[in-house]
């Protein structure tokens, strides 16, 4: 039950993060916002709300409780920077600099990341689930994100730099978690890191430099639908994930993420969906099938990172 549970916390959370990245998309191109300004604004905000869920629904010492041992707190800044912040920025950055497929094809090599890395610090053994799991996540993502096209990989290195390093930032937060989760809440670690993170970029994009009167209502729900659920809910639901899945589980059944984000674009905002797409929607989709079918013995020093 609480592997079902898992799956279903980080295939909501990816579903969640994919849409929100294309409702991020419309903000950028049609009401010209910031994306420093988004990114600092959506982590406060949400971490915010997320701690406040947990003050009314758990047990509520934990929200101080966190930072009085001096490793506890500097574990909590170091994944709320590096983690937190480092996949939101890393991320965008690579957009910035080339375009959303490249970014998130590239972001996605996570899974490979958190597997060789487990692999050479002698926490896991290759195995054939992991081979099948890789190829059928990567290749989904190659035909969905670039249609079979080759030529569309042709970025310029700002780009495969940013998103390499997104990759990085992504495998790191999926990893460094899991010490803090076994001790605390999900929704205080969550809270607390997009607060570090979001306070962070402030001194860059201070949140409130904008002008809200020029933002029409519309460009409102956008931000509440992009904060609650593309940042708030995805978020937590994918470390949430992490209790009863192994951490390349939920990064390879975080591949929805892509999906969502292309059928989003392709379904909302009216752009052309090729076969060899529809192939990559096949490929993740019976990829996620597959974990979801062939349970993996967990090994328990893959779940007991140490850094």
């Amino acid at each position: 039950m609480n592997r079902k549970k898992g799956i279903f916390f980080v295939i909501t959370g990816a579903i969640f993060w994919g849409i929100g990245g294309t409702v991020s998309k419309k903000l950028f191109d049609e009401y010209e916002i910031n994306v420093n300004w988004l990114v600092a604004t959506r982590l406060l905000v949400a971490g915010i709300l997320l701690l406040l869920l947990h003050f009314f629904s758990n047990d509520r010492s934990q929200i101080i409780g966190v930072w009085k041992k001096k490793n506890n707190a500097f574990s909590l800044v170091i994944f709320g920077l590096v983690g937190m912040l480092s996949v939101q920025y890393t991320y965008m950055a690579s957009i910035q600099h080339g375009n959303a497929a490249i970014a998130t094809l590239l972001q996605y090599l996570a899974p490979v990341m958190i597997i060789l890395f487990l692999i050479i610090r002698k926490q896991a053994i290759l195995t054939k689930k992991d081979v099948i799991t890789i190829i059928l996540a990567l290749s989904g993502n190659f035909f969905l994100l670039t249609n079979g096209s080759i030529s569309k990989l042709t970025v310029p290195t700002a780009a495969i730099i940013w998103g390499v390093l997104s990759a990085v930032a992504l495998a790191f937060y999926t990893l460094y978690a899991i010490p803090l989760l076994k001790q605390f809440h999900s929704l205080v670690i969550v809270g607390w890191a997009m607060i570090i993170g979001g306070f962070a970029l402030s001194f860059i994009h201070p949140p409130w430099q904008i002008d809200w009167r020029a933002l029409p209502l519309e460009a409102y729900l956008y931000l509440a639908f992009v904060i609650i659920f593309g940042t708030m809910i995805a978020f937590w639901f994918y470390l949430e994930s992490l209790q009863s899945l192994l951490p390349k589980e939920s990064s390879l059944l975080g591949s929805l993420e892509p999906l969502a984000a292309v059928l989003t674009t392709v379904f909302w905002l009216k752009e052309p969906f090729g076969s060899l797409q529809w192939l990559g929607t096949i490929f993740i989709l019976f990829m996620i099938l597959y974990m979801a079918l062939h349970k993996e013995k967990i090994n328990p020093t893959e779940l007991e990172q140490s850094y």
